[in-house]
């Protein structure tokens, strides 16, 4: 893994804190030239960069952006480039697990879950692809979610988020693999970060640490994995979901955790 990323210029889309600070920190550990943090949390950023700068002098940078924005993504891309001389490794990590009731969701709510979890990667797939063909090639990584594959109750808005990314993520692999420009989807496993507690509820005391899934992540991007899956959960959901002959202990599984979830208990 360690020699896939050496050298290299990468950037992180919400990159200050949980899982991207974690996938900026260890390609960093792995001898990356320099590592480019976008966000939105102005915050987060200059403290995270200000940290990463001290172990790895001159390496980090922090850029506000707004994925949403298309011109901000655009602009962090540009900039991007120019502090690094190159750009060789976009991670699409900005999102949220947004979550609710279906019937008091408005279209503006969908609007705005589509910003931030499809829109905002498909800005930075669109800014980066003139400077990866100029350059001779690049890996683009698209952060998913498991409930792409297990589309749980209470979760809609989040489950055709990230199944939109990863069906664009997965064609557009084989669109670009002869341009020698990767493509890969990648889910972060149940992870102990913030986005328990945005989605209502808290992360299961077996959750991996944030670290522990960016290493699982890098690793199989470092493989050219066409899906890079976080933990043996994701496994589990992405071979049984959508098999025919599992369709009726998976039927069971969704339903129980539908009732349980509607009651108030915030279960996976």
């Amino acid at each position: 893994m360690k020699e896939y990323y050496e050298n290299k210029v990468a950037v992180v889309t919400g990159g200050a804190s949980g899982i991207g600070l974690a996938l900026a920190e260890t390609m960093l550990s792995c001898g990356a030239k320099h590592v480019v943090l976008a966000d939105f949390n102005d915050e987060n950023l200059k403290r995270e960069t200000g940290r990463l700068n001290g172990d790895y002098p001159g390496k980090a940078l922090g850029l506000h952006c707004d994925v949403t924005r298309e011109a901000e993504v655009r602009e962090m891309i540009r900039r991007a480039a120019a502090f690094g001389g190159s750009l060789d490794i976009l991670i699409n990590n900005a999102g949220a697990g947004v979550s609710g009731v279906f019937d008091k969701q408005t279209n503006e709510d969908w609007e705005k879950a589509f910003a931030l979890n499809f829109y905002g990667a498909l800005y930075g797939i669109q800014a980066v692809l003139p400077i990866m063909r100029k350059q001779g090639g690049g890996h683009i990584v698209n952060i998913i979610s498991g409930i792409a594959f297990t589309p749980m109750a209470l979760q809609t808005m989040y489950a055709a988020t990230k199944a939109a990314l990863n069906g664009v993520t997965l064609a557009l692999r084989y669109e670009l693999w002869d341009e020698n420009i990767r493509v890969t989807s990648a889910t972060p496993g149940t992870t102990a970060t913030s986005i328990w507690k945005a989605g209502g509820g808290e992360a299961p005391p077996d959750a991996q640490s944030p670290g522990q899934s960016a290493r699982t992540i890098l690793a199989g991007v470092a493989r050219n994995e066409r899906l890079v899956l976080g933990d043996g959960g994701d496994v589990s959901g992405a071979k049984s979901c959508f098999n025919p002959d599992c369709a009726t202990e998976i039927d069971d599984y969704l339903l129980n955790v539908a009732r349980k979830r509607q009651r108030g208990e915030w279960v996976v």
